[in-house]
């Protein structure tokens, strides 16, 4: 590798002066550099393993990429166990962090190429993130050359689009777009470094254990949100209702109608109803019939996309974000981390078609737009200044894509088609039927001409109820009325979808952000399951945080803070004003929480022993009945098994192996088998499976007989 190394810096040295480019990602740098290329493929080098490329146009250039962040928010001096922390500086994250190691070899190879350069370029994302990130490479590790350097701009890999980009370079960075990534990335910082230390510094001190306990501007109010949504499914109490519905006879098919009254408050009033209605036939009273439209959907922006995503695939923002990236990365969707729901002509929406037109799943639906006289998408309100809603580029996959980057392109590109649809015409049908004065309703509903749900095909929400030639005055036939007793329900705890709607709503994080932060809230333990339910743990971080120092977790507060940042962007306020703000909320916070450490370490410390128990808790032993089942640790060999929490009292013998490698983690219900507690086992490399304990699981049993009869079935 070292000789690779050395040829592969000889070789740039050669070269004279040359035009440095600096991307985000290598991918990236590979792309831009074979775009630019006058043959169309880059001669690929490295130097100590950090790929770079050059690329032979007018002139020499040579493109090297980051790896995202190689640059970070540190304090100025060393140290963990301080706070407050309010004087910082950017340095190398392999200074700050740990397993950072490489990025020092990334900087010196980043260094070298910068020597001989005569021309700079930033060619990193074009937003907060990308615009950082280039920046402080070009800042520090290039020699504060970030003055004099010019800006690509794209929003697609597609060779057309950077060679435009490389043509049309902006004549400097995005200054006002860099500032006010800076003071995201300071303010994040000072609130994150400052709570966290404080409640990890006050746990720590009064257990003697180490537990990280984190907390920020955004991630508070995020937690806040999930608790009381928790508070309230905890606290709500049912109540029991009464619903009546019909069925009814129609042209020889059964309908379900419903009462006019969607709940009776007592049984006694339900039964009159019943009683009333039995034995008696109804009549069509009335009819309503009304056509309506529906228009066409926005295009995608990062968030709906994500919630879209979620939706019908159950996939994670986070997981729907590097989906998206990757399709980003091989060129074939826009720029995904956009809030921007505009599609302006300028991508050239009749190409992106013809291209697609080539995939015979798409040949049809293409064609018809194709042939329309006009393309003009329906747009929706929110943009965004660097880049254009979520768009497919038309370029087909060069590789064989998996099935959820096949299902998220498909859904892009099904999305795209469905906003330049004519609006659906869907009719639908209210029929009164009077059943002795009392009024149930039938409804129908179908779509009359399909529009722009053609296009969307498999993502459709439409229910068709199609209902036979009704006529008013006409005799219905009642078949029976019957009364349901129900309770009513607790509002619904969030998932990664509906928490992501919130903070859109709320306007606290940023596109690029919320789905980290959900994943945070993961991590710490503060929530768990999809559904998600907030551990104790959770409930007590917050709960310290609400008592004494409330601002942390004000909604407001974080929105404020957001829009001042937003306001950076259009040069309409100034990075100091915001820092100094912020110092200004945070000096009286930390005061508060170092007054009240004691009380506060043992409270917190209290719930991460919980949280601990919990985590390892499986269910009720089946054998003894008395002690719970738990991940337990041999204390010869140190290894891991299910024991009863009476094992080491010697009341009860009750224990299993487990996998020793892996994550374990207790699911709260039982086998559909035996009864017995289950638990989810997770290996890397390996699809999650359920284990129960149980020897003589008839499931077991069952699994067992069907293996055998495969062997003899395979052996003959």
């Amino acid at each position: 590798m070292e000789i690779v190394s050395q040829y592969a810096y000889v070789v740039c040295a050669n070269m004279g002066k040359y035009t440095l480019i600096i991307t985000e990602k290598p991918d990236a740098a590979q792309r831009i550099a074979s775009a630019l290329d006058t043959h169309g493929k880059a001669e690929k080098l490295e130097d100590n393993g950090v790929p770079y490329y050059v690329a032979k146009r007018d002139n020499d250039i040579v493109v090297v990429p980051a790896l995202g962040h190689l640059y970070t928010v540190a304090e100025e001096r060393s140290g963990r166990n301080y706070y407050p922390v309010f004087n910082f500086k950017w340095v190398p994250r392999y200074a700050a962090e740990r397993g950072a190691k490489q990025i020092r070899t990334w900087l010196e190879t980043i260094s070298k190429l910068a020597k001989d350069a005569d021309m700079f370029i930033d060619a990193c994302d074009y937003d907060i993130e990308g615009s950082i990130i280039g920046y402080s490479i070009l800042k520090y590790a290039c020699g504060d050359k970030e003055a004099a350097s010019k800006r690509m701009k794209y929003s697609t890999l597609t060779k057309e689009e950077l060679e435009k980009s490389y043509d049309e370079l902006m004549p400097h960075l995005d200054f006002a777009l860099i500032e006010a990534g800076r003071t995201r990335h300071e303010v994040d910082w000072l609130y994150g470094v400052n709570l966290t230390r404080a409640l990890t510094i006050a746990a720590r001190d009064w257990s003697g254990k180490y537990a990280t306990l984190s907390t920020g501007r955004v991630q508070g109010p995020t937690l806040r949100f999930l608790t009381a949504r928790e508070k309230a499914i905890r606290c709500f109490v049912p109540t029991p209702y009464w619903s009546i519905k019909a069925e009814v006879e129609i042209a020889g098919s059964i309908f379900e109608v419903g009462y006019e009254r969607k709940l009776m408050e007592t049984k006694k009033e339900a039964d009159a109803i019943v009683d009333a209605c039995k034995g008696k036939n109804g009549d069509a009273e009335r009819i309503d019939v009304k056509k309506f439209q529906q228009t066409p959907p926005t295009p995608f922006d990062l968030g709906a996309l994500q919630s879209e995503a979620y939706s019908f695939f159950s996939y994670t923002p986070m997981r729907t974000s590097n989906i998206a990236q990757r399709l980003y990365l091989d060129a074939l969707i826009s720029y995904p981390r956009t809030s921007s729901q505009k599609l302006p002509p300028a991508i050239n929406y009749e190409e992106i078609l013809k291209n697609l037109n080539r995939v015979p799943e798409y040949k049809k639906l293409t064609a018809e737009l194709l042939a329309k006289k006009e393309l003009k998408p329906n747009e929706g309100k929110k943009e965004d200044p660097a880049h254009p809603a979520i768009y497919p580029t038309g370029k087909l996959p060069e590789r064989l894509l998996d099935d959820s980057e096949r299902n998220i392109w498909n859904l892009v590109i099904r999305r795209f088609m469905a906003v330049f649809g004519e609006p659906a015409i869907r009719q639908s049908v209210k029929v009164c039927i009077n059943v002795n004065g009392h009024h149930f309703y039938l409804r129908g509903r179908q779509t009359l001409k399909e529009g722009w749900l053609r296009f969307y095909g498999p993502y459709v929400r439409s229910e068709e109820v199609l209902l036979p030639p009704i006529k008013e005055g006409q005799a219905i036939n009642v078949k029976k009325v019957i009364s349901d007793d129900k309770f009513t329900k607790p509002p619904p705890r969030y998932n990664p979808g509906s928490l992501l709607k919130r903070m859109e709503e709320a306007e606290i994080g940023t596109k690029a952000t919320r789905a980290d932060i959900m994943q945070t809230l993961y991590d710490r333990k503060y929530v768990r399951d999809e559904r998600m339910v907030v551990t104790d743990l959770g409930f007590e971080v917050l709960e310290v945080l609400k008592k004494h120092c409330p601002t942390v977790v004000s909604i407001k507060l974080s929105k404020e803070l957001e829009e001042k940042m937003n306001k950076i962007q259009v040069n309409g306020e100034n990075r100091e004003n915001v820092l100094i703000e912020a110092v200004e909320i945070l000096k009286p916070v930390i005061e508060e929480l170092k007054e009240r450490e004691k009380t506060i370490g043992e409270q917190l410390s209290s719930a991460i022993k919980r949280a601990r128990l919990e985590e390892r808790t499986i269910g009720t032993c089946p054998v003894c009945n008395t002690g719970k089942l738990m991940t337990l640790y041999s204390r010869k060999t140190g290894k891991r098994f299910v024991g009863c929490t009476n094992y080491f009292k010697g009341l009860c013998k009750t224990s299993f192996p487990l996998p020793q490698k892996g994550t374990v983690r207790p699911l709260g219900k039982n086998c559909r088998g035996c009864g017995w507690p289950v638990v989810q086992v997770r290996i890397k490399g390996r699809r999650p499976w359920i284990l129960c304990f149980n020897p003589k699981c008839s499931l077991k049993e069952e699994r067992r007989k069907r293996i055998e009869m495969s062997n003899m079935q395979q052996g003959r």
